[in-house]
C-alpha cells in the first residue's frame, strides 16, 4: 500500500499478545486532514491500533508510515505525533496556561512565541479567561479542551484520541462533538478518533472503519457504512437495524417466515439462508388492510415515547419482532396494543446479507 497523498498509512498490522490475535492484519489509509474514527466495541482491536500508532506498541508484522516516513520502530517521542486520552492527565499544580505550554520545556522556543501559541490555543478551545485557573477549578469539558489544548499547541501531525469524551456526560459529550469537528477543520490535522459510541463516530467522522475481532468489517463515510452495512455485524452495530433470518432465491425475492418479500439492495444474488435488514426509520406503519408490495398485516406490540421519535414494536405473522421509528411530528397516532395494522418494508430500504452470527459486546 503505497503511502503517497495520505497521512497516515497502516499496510498489514497485526499485533499479538499471548494466545489474543488483538490486531489481525489491518491496512488503512487515512488522507492528510481527515478526521477518521475506529469504531467497535471492546476488545475489537481499535484501541491497540491507535497505540501501534502512538508508538506505544510494535506491530508484529506490518508497517506503520506517517506522512512519507515509516515509523514502525521509532519510539513514541520521535513521532509526529499527540496523544488525547480519556483520563486528561492534567498537572493539578500547574495553572491551565502552564499546562498547555508543558511540551515546550523540551523545545526551544522563545518564551514571546511560547505565549503567543498558548493564547492562540486557548483561544481555540474557547478558554481565554481561564488560564489562571488550576484542573480543579474547570468543569470536566474545560478540562477536556485543556488537555486538547496540549495536544495541539505542538502542531502535531496527527492527533490520536483515545476516547477522549467517555468520562462526560450525555449531553456534554453532544456539545463537545460538534466543538471537536469544528476545531479540527480549523487547524487541519489529521485526526484519528478511537470510540465505542457510533453517535460520536457517525456525527465527527469524514471516514470510519467498523472493527471486529481484530477486523477492518467495513470502511467508508458514516453515511455509507450506516445505509449499506456489508455485514450483519455493521448493520446491528452501528446504530439500531431489524436483522431478520430469511430465504433468498437469487433474484431479490426473499422469504421471511412465510411472508414474500422483494428487496432492491445490494447482494441480491446471494441464495439459501441470509439474514434481511431494514433501519427502523424506514419502516413505515399504515392503516390495517393496506395492500401492495411488501406490506405486511402485523400486530402493534408496544410503543415506547422517546421524545422527538416514537419507537413502535410490530409482530410478523411468523414472530419476528421489528420496529420502526416515527418522527414525533404532533400527529403521531397511537394504537392499542395488539391493534391489527400494515407495515410496509420499502424495497430499496431492505438489504440481503450474508448469515453472518452476530455478537455485539
Amino acid at each position: 500500500m503505497t503511502s503517497e497523498g495520505y497521512g497516515v498509512v497502516l499496510d498489514g498490522v497485526s499485533k499479538r499478545f499471548a494466545d489474543v490475535q488483538a490486531v489481525d492484519d489491518v491496512s488503512l489509509a487515512i488522507r492528510q486532514g481527515e478526521f477518521f474514527s475506529l469504531l467497535g466495541p471492546s476488545g475489537c482491536g481499535k484501541t491497540t491500533t491507535l497505540r501501534m500508532l502512538a508508538g506505544f506498541e510494535r506491530p508484529d508484522a506490518g508497517r506503520i508510515v506517517i506522512g512519507e516516513i515509516d515509523v514502525t520502530t521509532t519510539p513514541p517521542h520521535r513521532r509526529p505525533v499527540n496523544t488525547v486520552f480519556q483520563s486528561y492527565a492534567l498537572f493539578p499544580h500547574l495553572t491551565v496556561s502552564e499546562n498547555v505550554a508543558f511540551g515546550f520545556r523540551f523545545r526551544s522556543i522563545s518564551s514571546t512565541d511560547k505565549q503567543r501559541r498558548v493564547e492562540s490555543m486557548l483561544q481555540l478551545v474557547r478558554l481565554e479567561g481561564q488560564a489562571r485557573r488550576k484542573p480543579h477549578q474547570l468543569s470536566g469539558g474545560q478540562q477536556q479542551r485543556v488537555a486538547l489544548a496540549r495536544a495541539l499547541v505542538l502542531s502535531p501531525d496527527v492527533l490520536l484520541l483515545d476516547e477522549p469524551l467517555g468520562a462526560l456526560d450525555a449531553k456534554l459529550r453532544r456539545e463537545l462533538q460538534i466543538e471537536l469537528k469544528s476545531i479540527q477543520r480549523e487547524v487541519a490535522i489529521t485526526f484519528v478518533y478511537v470510540t465505542h459510541d457510533q453517535e460520536e463516530a457517525i456525527t465527527m467522522s469524514d471516514r470510519l472503519a467498523v472493527m471486529a475481532y481484530g477486523k477492518v468489517e467495513q470502511l467508508g463515510t458514516p453515511r455509507e457504512v450506516y445505509e449499506h452495512p456489508q455485514t450483519a455485524f455493521v448493520a446491528d452495530f452501528l446504530g439500531v437495524s431489524n436483522l431478520m433470518r430469511a430465504h433468498a432465491s437469487g433474484d431479490g425475492l426473499v422469504d421471511v417466515a412465510g411472508v414474500q418479500l422483494v428487496a432492491e439492495a445490494a447482494n441480491t444474488r446471494t441464495r439459501g439462508v441470509v439474514r434481511l435488514t431494514i433501519r427502523p426509520e424506514r419502516v413505515r406503519i399504515e392503516p390495517h388492510g393496506t395492500t401492495g408490495e411488501n406490506r405486511v398485516p402485523v400486530a402493534i406490540e408496544r410503543f415506547v415515547y422517546l421524545g422527538s421519535t416514537t419507537q413502535v414494536f410490530v409482530t410478523l405473522p411468523g414472530g419476528e419482532r421489528l420496529q420502526a421509528l416515527i418522527a414525533n411530528a404532533g400527529d403521531v397516532e397511537e394504537y392499542d396494543v395488539g391493534a391489527a395494522v400494515t407495515v410496509h418494508l420499502p424495497p430499496d430500504a431492505l438489504r440481503i446479507l450474508a448469515d453472518d452470527e452476530v455478537e455485539v459486546s
